[in-house]
């Protein structure tokens, strides 16, 4: 179950070659997760509030994505994108969020999204397109109840959202190192400060947490032992989607009962050749199972280890 609270509609214009080209497509964090996921043979029920014009827009999208959607029907519109990428890079022309979730819409999407989770062996809880447009305590609830319930919950979430989702705990945390700095988790990309968040996020309730940095290893904290991430370096045509790429990729081969080491080397394989794209979320289910095994789980630098253990690193309190 990918519970995707404000699915956006995202219009890119192109250029390929001699003529312009204009793309509509669903998209937003939960979107993509779900379309990766699909990617890799794992079915998809995704949970989502659609309204206005943009709405009825996007509910035929999203079924053609080949998800079974769940819809609450909401009173005021969807949000959206227009993005011009004929020169290169994206250039932003328009960002419309929506409105926030009313109270009523709020505990519809949520009775639907527990009723599929508590069905589901996996459940992706994914943000919304702006923080302020669904209250963070909504995931801490998600979680206790799923969790509660021998669920198991995936996040890629930062801010006062991961804060709520961690007070109830989840099996699989990703965050990138730029929303750790941000958050005042930690206080430098230095790999022991962010050894240090790592430590304390699995402290505060993440079972097995995953930092992505960029162009540098991502990092895995995977029962109590910190390993670098490492894979063959590919040029990229869209930077972004990675993180969602490799947590949909996670969570697919946890789906199907797969064990949490070779889900990350799946998600790493799903993030690195996603970037290789200009559709996000998307991938050759033969591609990335050929990368997988490229990609290797290295232990951490043993002399880091021995200069801090993780019980000092964990002991840290990062100032705020």
């Amino acid at each position: 179950m990918v519970f995707a609270p404000t699915p956006q509609l995202t219009v890119t214009v192109d250029q390929p070659n001699d003529h312009p080209e204009l793309h509509l497509h669903p998209g937003g964090q939960g979107v993509w997760q779900a379309r990766m996921v699909i990617s890799l043979g794992v079915d998809v029920v995704l949970c989502a509030a659609l309204g206005g014009e943009i709405g009825q827009v996007l509910e035929p999208l999203l079924v053609s994505e080949g998800v079974d959607l769940k819809v609450v029907v909401r009173d005021s519109g969807s949000g959206g994108y227009v993005h011009d990428r004929r020169e290169g890079s994206r250039q932003e022309i328009a960002d419309v969020p929506g409105q926030p979730l009313s109270r009523h819409e709020i505990d519809e999407l949520y009775n639907l999204a527990l009723g599929e989770g508590l069905r589901a062996s996996v459940s992706i809880l994914s943000g919304p397109n702006e923080p302020w447009l669904v209250p963070a305590d909504l995931y801490r609830r998600f979680a206790a109840d799923l969790g509660a319930n021998g669920g198991r919950v995936v996040v890629d979430l930062s801010g006062d959202h991961l804060g709520s989702v961690l007070e109830s705990g989840v099996f699989f945390l990703k965050v990138s190192h730029e929303e750790l700095i941000r958050d005042g988790r930690a206080r430098s990309d230095d790999t022991e400060e962010l050894t240090r968040s790592m430590y304390e996020l699995h402290a505060g309730g993440a079972e097995t947490v995953v930092v992505s940095r960029a162009d540098q290893p991502a990092l895995a904290l995977i029962d109590g032992e910190l390993f670098q991430v490492e894979m063959p370096r590919l040029e990229a045509a869209d930077p972004r989607g990675a993180g969602d790429s490799m947590t949909a990729g996670v969570a697919a081969v946890v789906a199907r009962g797969g064990d949490i080491r070779t889900a990350i080397r799946t998600g790493a394989a799903a993030g690195a050749l996603n970037v290789t794209r200009h559709g996000l979320g998307t991938g050759r289910l033969d591609s990335i199972t050929g990368l997988v095994d490229r990609v290797r789980l290295v232990p951490a630098d043993s002399r880091q280890q021995e200069r801090t253990t993780p019980d000092e690193l964990a002991g840290r309190v990062v100032e705020r």
